[in-house]
Parts: structure tokens; C-alpha cells; sequence
């Protein structure tokens, strides 16, 4: 499944990401996905939390793709 994130302004943190598109319903559930190696930006896992999210990125997790537009 893929969906598409709006990206207001130049950068969204990884877990604040997870949490607007619904994937989380809250901040330490996205903590313990990403600390699980259950997160690829670009194809690559990753374990920051705070990791910048920017244009064009493409964010995987659960089965699900989110494109960053």
C-alpha cells in the first residue's frame, strides 16, 4: 500500500511522521518500531527516531509505503 505524506515546511522527524499518517497511535509505540529495525527510509533501516524526513523521501513500514510529497 502506498500513501502519500503533504510535507509542510522542510523536514518532518521520523516518529512525528509515523504518528500524523495513523501508522502509530502514539509516540512510544513509534519508538519501539524504529528501535525494532522495523523502519526503512530510502530501503535502509533505521534506528533514530529524530531522523529528518524530507522531500522525496520514501518512508516503509508494516507493509506500507509513504512517499513524501
Amino acid at each position: 500500500m502506498l500513501r502519500e505524506f503533504k510535507l509542510e515546511g522542510e523536514y518532518i522527524k521520523l516518529d512525528q511522521l509515523l504518528k500524523s499518517t495513523d501508522i502509530v497511535g502514539s509516540g512510544g509505540h513509534a519508538k519501539i518500531i524504529i528501535l525494532n529495525e522495523e523502519v526503512k527510509v530510502n530501503g535502509e533501516i533505521v534506528t533514530q527516531r529524530g531522523k529528518k524526513i524530507k522531500l522525496g523521501d520514501l518512508v516503509e513500514v508494516e507493509g506500507i509505503k509513504i512517499k513524501v510529497i
